[in-house]
């Protein structure tokens, strides 16, 4: 049945597979992206009832993926988890079709296009909360969790986290990229202010990292 407090329990249900989580990808994260999509999804006149249970579940993958997260993709397995929590609530076939392409194609790298009002607006808003402030404060997080450099400016080698990675790196090479790769209008106006401050803040880095551009 559609109803809150449908919404609610698999809210509680959900928030378990954060326990122990990387701050990058905690429950605060999924409730940022709950929050914009709800922004988002009543400016785009969505499906909410669809759109805040694939916001919930979008990530409940991301513990398992990182098993082996060279082969293991968090969306597929948030998918697949979603997909039985789903029926457990006795969840109609047609919405749980449509929560489970919203979940399946949310990555930024990704096979899966995603198709509907709702996935685009779950790709936007779980994208949003990559970039800007808060989005350096994840980077950093991240960073921390695998021992990443605090700054490196050398090329991006590949699918792996080589030593001379950082948050720079991420940021030149695909967080720089965000605001250009999103599908709602209303994303985008939430994407300008957004990606300047993070451009600002990686400019004022390389600034104070160089020592020989500093002007006294």
């Amino acid at each position: 049945m559609e109803t809150e407090e449908t919404v609610q329990q698999i809210r509680e249900e959900a928030k378990k597979y954060f326990e122990e989580a990387c701050p990058s990808h905690d429950w605060s994260h999924v409730e940022r992206v709950y929050d914009l999509c709800n922004i988002i999804g009543e400016k785009e006149k969505a499906e909410m009832f669809i759109l805040k249970l694939a916001a919930l579940l979008h990530d409940i993958g991301r513990k398992k993926e990182m098993e082996n997260p060279i082969e293991l993709d968090h969306a597929i397995i948030s998918a697949e988890l979603a997909l039985g929590i789903l029926k457990k609530h006795n969840i109609d076939e047609e919405s749980i079709n449509k929560v489970i392409h919203c979940i399946s194609s949310h990555r930024f790298r990704k096979e899966i296009k995603p198709e509907t009002k709702e996935a685009r607006i779950l790709f936007d808003a779980d994208k949003l909360d990559s970039i800007g402030a808060i989005g350096v404060a994840r980077a950093y997080a991240w960073a921390g969790n695998k021992s990443i450099k605090l700054y490196s400016d050398k090329n991006y080698l590949g699918d792996g986290y080589e030593k001379e990675h950082s948050p720079l790196t991420e940021f030149l090479y695909k967080l720089s990229k965000v605001k250009d790769s999103l599908f709602t209008e209303t994303a985008r106006k939430i994407a300008e202010q957004r990606h300047q401050f993070m451009a600002s803040f990686f400019t004022q880095l390389k600034q104070e990292i160089d020592s020989s551009q500093l002007c006294l």
